[in-house]
């Protein structure tokens, strides 16, 4: 059977490429710029695939047809943090996306970005995003804008003369804790399929649910028990919680939901000593103090999964990135046990200041859930 080739976009620290990777998948090149993210791609991966460049100088043809092409374009011109400028945004690399699937013909294609892009506000810009990505070979004239581009494809989309290359575009919001990441991350997926390979495939099923965590922690209480603690009192729960609790124990049936549970802050860190200022454990398990709560940002609770990780234009942000432990402690995550929240493995390292490496990892991809849809895809393609 052929090896699987993939050509990876705006790469980051590498959270999608390593899903890839576990997929049985060989990586042709990564495309990105920040210099920080390349030296942990070129120690993680190899160096010589490694192109610390601008995308939009990027030339394909150098790497011939290969079977996927992923990344995460920057999410700033969508996220429901930035500045909401979409694709009047420079930072705005969808284009490229698409100018890198017509000149590589992939079999297939994933796109990674923000909840945000699925906002009213862009629903037009998005529309546009999946017909270009649906026929990558129509591109923009010179004399038009993305407006009048959209029109020209949605004349060819509902057309029956396009013999062009096409692909089967799907996407979906999906949330990571529900395929077993330790982490409430929401992230919309773009995936493509050459049409001319009559493939059918579908979004891989949720494998974890916040019911089964509630009942392993209040109906059967095995969640307490496999941590040996002992359970909170239900009162101290948030209201929303505390409804479904109850209702839970009051429909009481021996058979628990049919998934696993979500998995919780405590299930993925809490046996790591905890962290000094040394580094004593591992060096990238360092304490970090001045963390604080505020309206809004109160930490992640140690006992569900962790608040989506986030990067932030300036590293860290304040007020989040944070454990919060039962009796109203807070600190932030040391880099080590973020990776853990991200699923990377732990011999994975990442290169830069304390507040760069948060940040790669914050943009990141969880390496759990790229591997359980990419596994999906190859076995598909193949």
């Amino acid at each position: 059977m052929s090896e699987i080739s993939c050509v990876e976009l705006f790469s980051g620290a590498g959270g999608l490429a390593k899903g890839i990777e576990l997929s049985g998948t060989r990586h042709k090149a990564f495309v990105e710029w920040n210099k920080d993210a390349c030296k942990t791609l070129s120690y993680n991966y190899k160096k010589q695939i490694v192109y610390n460049t601008d995308v939009r100088l990027i030339d394909f043809k150098q790497f011939g047809p290969v079977d996927i092409v992923s990344g995460g374009p920057p999410c700033q011109p969508f996220s429901l943090g930035g500045k909401h400028k979409g694709n009047t945004d420079k930072r705005d690399m969808f284009p490229y996306v698409c100018k890198a699937v017509s000149v590589c013909t992939p079999k297939t294609f994933i796109v990674e970005n923000v909840k945000g892009i699925l906002r009213k506000s862009f629903s037009t810009y998005f529309e546009y995003i999946v017909l270009r990505l649906t026929y990558p070979n129509v591109e923009s004239r010179k004399s038009e804008d993305w407006t009048e581009h959209l029109r020209r494809l949605e004349k060819i989309h509902t057309s029956k003369r396009y013999n062009g290359l096409k692909y089967k575009v799907v996407f979906r919001l999906v949330d990571a804790a529900d395929y077993g990441v330790p982490q409430r991350r929401e992230r919309v997926f773009i995936i493509g399929v050459r049409e001319d390979l009559g493939v059918e495939w579908v979004f891989p099923e949720k494998t974890h649910s916040l019911e089964a965590l509630l009942w392993s922690q209040f109906v059967s209480g095995d969640y307490w028990d496999h941590h040996n603690i002992e359970p909170p009192k239900i009162e101290s729960l948030d209201r929303r919680v505390q409804k479904r609790v109850l209702q839970m124990q009051k429909q009481l049936t021996l058979f628990p939901p049919p998934l696993s549970p979500w998995r919780t802050v405590r299930d993925t860190i809490g046996r790591l000593p905890f962290p000094d200022s040394k580094g004593s454990f591992n060096e990238e398990h360092i304490l970090r103090k001045g963390a604080r709560t505020y309206p809004g940002h109160t930490g992640s609770y140690v006992d569900s999964p962790s608040k989506t990780l986030k990067a932030g234009d300036h590293g860290v942000p304040g007020g989040e990135n944070m454990i919060r432990y039962r009796d109203g402690r807070v600190r932030y995550y040391t880099t080590f046990e973020a990776k853990r929240i991200q699923t990377f493995p732990d011999d994975y390292k990442i290169f830069g200041s304390w507040t760069e490496s948060m940040r790669q990892i914050g943009n990141a991809v969880p390496v759990k859930l790229g591997h359980r849809i990419v596994s999906s895809l190859i076995q598909a393609i193949r």
